[in-house]
């Protein structure tokens, strides 16, 4: 009996140290005071003003009494705006940075010296690719699963075969680039994709002029084209209001990632019958808790640490697959819109 009882002891005291036992969700505490900045890759566009309103939610939620900023550069200016501005937040003694990057590996000497003046850098939408410079990336969807999304859609709307082109927004989005990364590779290693021809890649810059004239363009340029497939939701809209300009709508068909609000008429019209994306005002929310977590020494944001985000629930810090080396918070899930959901999701 006492063998028994000695026993019971040594494996609560094995489980007791288990680092899965061990891990606890953190509760943030809220009340803190630290100045925030929320660094979209530019102004103007609805997808960040959303998430700035799930910034803000979080802000009161958490009842932070330092400041919270929306700063951005023009889109023309992104790439040097935003080292700028990541420069400025350091020197002005901003706590956190929370930065949607369109800079690429460009940004991270001004990340790291930011980091070394004590801010805080937080990612969100689009990462540092290298990983340097930034605590951890706030992902909206694991970035491998996006390229089947895009190709289920292609298969979908070309009906198994026909040539797509791909609408990127800049040559420097680490976000966009991955995301065609893991498009090709699907489409090169799956068989049920071997019917789809992808004949080019062309940049929009995010700009809705821009766009549109490259959606003509590549309709001038490949007779056969049958779908253009934009990763962004400039691009995707733009290119939907080209071809229903042009009356091209039965012939070019567009998807990617939009939203429902922008998409609804072009969904309903067949220009674009199928598309995606997930909600903005969770990202920005999602973020702020990460980067608050962070600046105030609550989170020490190493992997399998597990904080509890306020209504988006509990979120775990774990490697990043797509990048060694670096860390993310993976937030999901895709919701695909079609004519049977597309209106209720536009209200």
């Amino acid at each position: 009996m006492n063998m028994i009882k000695t026993l019971c002891v040594a494996s609560a005291l094995m489980l007791a140290s288990s680092p899965a036992v061990l891990a606890q969700t953190i509760n943030l505490k809220g009340g803190e005071n630290v100045d925030m900045v929320l660094l979209p890759k530019f102004l103007g566009i609805l997808v960040f003003d959303q998430a700035y309103e799930g910034a803000q939610e979080a802000h009161a939620e958490l009842k932070n009494s330092g400041e919270l900023l929306f700063e951005g550069p023009t889109p023309e200016n992104s790439v040097a705006g935003q080292i700028e501005m990541m420069t400025t937040a350091a020197t002005q003694g901003q706590d956190a940075v929370m930065l949607s990057n369109n800079a690429g590996d460009q940004i991270v000497p001004a990340a790291k010296a930011a980091q070394a003046a004590g801010t805080t850098v937080v990612t969100w939408d689009s990462p540092i690719p290298s990983g340097e410079g930034e605590s951890v990336f706030v992902a909206q969807v694991d970035f491998g699963s996006i390229g089947e999304v895009m190709a289920d859609m292609a298969l979908s709307i070309l009906g198994g075969s026909g040539q797509m082109a791909i609408l990127s927004a800049t040559p420097d989005a680490a976000n966009q680039n991955a995301w065609i990364a893991s498009l090709k590779d699907v489409l090169a290693n799956d068989p049920k994709y071997a019917g789809i021809e992808l004949v080019d890649t062309v940049y929009g810059d995010d700009q809705s002029e821009v766009s549109y004239n490259r959606a003509l363009a590549l309709v001038d340029k490949y007779p056969d084209l049958g779908l253009i497939m934009s990763p962004t939701t400039v691009g995707i809209q733009a290119s939907a209001k080209a071809m229903q300009d042009e009356g091209l709508c039965d012939q070019v068909k567009t998807s990617g990632l939009g939203l429902p609000s922008e998409m609804v008429s072009y969904t309903l019209n067949g220009c674009a019958p199928e598309f995606a994306l997930w909600d903005f005002r969770d990202l920005g929310y999602l973020t702020y808790y990460t980067a608050y977590g962070l600046a105030t020494g609550q989170l020490t944001g190493d992997i399998g640490e597990t904080f509890h985000a306020g209504r988006m629930g509990d979120m775990t810090i774990e490697e990043d697959p797509g990048r060694p080396g670096s860390k993310r918070i993976l937030m999901g899930p895709f919701t695909v819109y079609t004519k049977d959901n597309v209106e209720a999701a536009a209200k």
